[in-house]
């Protein structure tokens, strides 16, 4: 049932993003696709994956207890926090608290949780910052 219900939440999503693309203005110079396309590909897939979902569900699961389910609460409080406190803290400082929560949560003792999402946060910042050139919030520190 959960299965059915999630693929038609999938399949209003899809018409609804369709809907929206064929809102998009289309320039006087454009490729030749031009920029409804590539939303009307990603509704296209959202569709029929939703279909499958629909029309094959898995059995039912088996859902967490209630301890587990405040447990994955705290966790999405935790990733809405790190999303507040991006642009004032900084990517490395508040990826590093969230990989280290999220580390120790996944099964890490708490002293090789922090050193973990510290790496974590100074690994996404090399990769992404130093390596692709990609802009990442700046803290009050630089980076």
């Amino acid at each position: 049932m959960s299965d059915r219900v999630f693929g038609v939440i999938g399949i209003l999503l899809a018409a609804f993003y369709a809907w929206q693309s064929t809102l998009i203005q289309e320039s006087f110079i454009q490729d030749p696709v031009g920029p409804k396309a590539f939303p009307l590909i990603i509704a296209i897939v959202l569709a029929l994956s939703s279909l499958v979902f629909i029309l094959k569900p898995d059995p039912e699961p088996d859902w967490p207890a209630v301890g587990q389910l405040f447990e994955i609460g705290i966790s999405v409080a935790l990733l809405v926090a790190y999303a507040l406190a991006l642009p004032e803290a900084g990517f490395v400082a508040s990826t590093a608290v969230a990989a280290s929560f999220l580390s120790w949560r996944l099964g890490a003792a708490p002293l090789h949780a922090i050193p973990a999402g510290i790496a974590i946060a100074a690994g996404i910042y090399v990769v992404f910052h130093l390596i692709l050139g990609l802009s990442l919030a700046r803290g009050p520190w630089g980076f």
